[in-house]
């Protein structure tokens, strides 16, 4: 039997999904549908020059994570599927492997370090 201040915080974490799947999944639609490359790879809020480049896989990265929850979402409160152990497991792993996978993209996208100026002449 769990606590219930175990029971209250697992429910706010899944209730704090609806806003993490709606936000990957609108990030998503406005990269692939509307073009917008304001919001890939970002660093320090600026995005990279070449953000189109990088635009494709911040898109897959934010569908791939928002399907996921909005599926986990479905599974626990529609069908009750799965147990509080594995929804939260499923939660946690996407939420890190999309943040983590979003960063290295960011970092990718920028360059690591800073640019060294060619030497005057």
């Amino acid at each position: 039997m769990q606590l219930p201040s175990v029971f209250i915080f697992n429910w706010i974490f899944l209730l704090a999904l609806f806003p993490v799947a709606f936000f990957w999944l609108r990030r998503a639609w406005r990269i692939g549908v509307r073009r917008d490359f304001s919001e890939v790879a970002l660093k320090k809020g600026f995005p990279p020059p070449d953000a189109e480049r990088y635009a494709p896989y911040e898109m897959v990265f934010n569908l791939i994570g928002g399907v996921v929850m909005v599926g986990l979402l479905v599974a626990v409160l529609g069908f009750q599927a799965l147990a509080s152990d594995q929804w939260i497991a499923v939660a946690g792993v996407t939420l890190w492997l999309k943040l983590f996978a979003s960063f290295a993209l960011s970092r990718q996208a920028h360059g690591i370090g800073k640019k060294k100026s060619a030497p005057e002449r």
